[in-house]
């Protein structure tokens, strides 16, 4: 029986900004760096080893045959669209002599049709999206109606990782991002997010709302705190990992694909075979209970030490499997 190539196999499609990271240091340097937090976390699921397609827009320029080059040596796949005439967009992150960054853009968003289209796409078992992507028009709304065509075949995760600068207010922002997370299965968002969205309300009191209003799983992120995990029944804990920070970018898209990849490892998230969405139910099945599965913790875990690793080197350097099986 001869083995299927992972062009033909259910992939994991990833639809969101591919972007060149400027990182200007304390000291003043300046470089360039391929980035935008949906690709980080296609790249990530990548050298995981998961079969990753990315619907994007990237421009015909040097910036864009960097992201082209850097993605693909990974097994990223573009699908056919996501390459259109024009500068690709970049962000410029400031970094400050904690390793911290803060960020300015020059974004421009509008996914081409084709990109999202059923044969650029292939047959998928999950689909990621979040950040800039599903929130800045034009685009926002082809991200919309792609996550809703996807999900009756498809387990769906999201990562609002917000971009004020480039934001209405969060009273205008919050109804799309509250209908993306009842739409997913799996929600990671980070402190600083909902403590924007939702201003002077715990963040984990918000987190554990969701958690109630669609998604099997939902995950906290709490920069060097950690993490916490929510479900309809509990919350769990996630310890930091010490490590010498060089500097933050890329971290949380790195925690994401770990996060994903435990999770499609572990048979909680996929779909695209046998039956619509088969793992769906697998998942709320697992988050059923009063205690956190042994499954969705080992994720955890898995998602914590890849974020670790990515702090420890410069730019968004998500890990390989072998070295976190190390």
């Amino acid at each position: 029986m001869s083995r299927r190539t992972p062009a033909a196999e259910p992939s994991t499609l990833v639809i969101g900004e591919a972007l060149t990271d400027i990182l200007a240091g304390p000291d003043g340097r300046r470089s360039a760096v391929p980035g935008g937090s949906p690709a980080n976390v296609a790249l990530g699921l990548a050298r995981l080893g998961h079969p990753v397609r990315l619907a994007t827009r990237v421009g015909g320029d040097e910036h864009g045959a960097v992201l082209r080059r850097h993605l693909g040596e990974s097994g990223v796949l573009l699908t056919d669209g996501s390459v259109v005439d024009a500068a690709t967009s970049t962000a410029t992150a400031v970094l400050g002599a904690d390793g911290a960054a803060s960020y300015r853009f020059d974004v421009r968003w509008s996914l081409p049709p084709a990109a999202t289209d059923p044969a650029a796409t292939g047959r998928i078992a999950h689909l990621h999206t979040g950040s800039i992507a599903a929130l800045l028009v034009p685009g926002a709304a082809r991200v919309l109606a792609a996550v809703r065509a996807a999900r009756p075949g498809a387990t769906v995760s999201y990562d609002p990782n917000l971009r004020p600068a480039l934001l209405g207010t969060a009273a205008q922002e919050r109804p799309r991002v509250e209908e993306l997370v009842a739409l997913s299965d799996v929600v990671k968002a980070s402190d600083e997010d909902l403590g924007w969205l939702y201003p002077g309300y715990d963040p984990a009191e918000v987190a554990a709302g969701w958690a109630r209003t669609g998604p099997s799983l939902v995950v906290l992120t709490l920069g060097a705190g950690g993490a916490r995990a929510f479900w309809r029944h509990g919350s769990h804990p996630v310890g930091p990992i010490p490590v010498e920070v060089v500097d933050t970018v890329g971290a949380g898209d790195a925690f994401m694909a770990g996060l994903l990849s435990g999770l499609l490892r572990a048979g909680l998230l996929g779909g695209g075979r046998d039956s619509p969405a088969p793992a769906r139910d697998e998942l709320r099945v697992a988050t059923g209970a009063d205690r956190l599965p042994e499954k969705v913790a080992e994720s955890l875990a898995l998602a914590a030490r890849a974020a670790a690793l990515t702090c420890a080197r410069p730019g968004a350097d998500p890990p390989r499997r072998s070295e976190l099986e190390q």
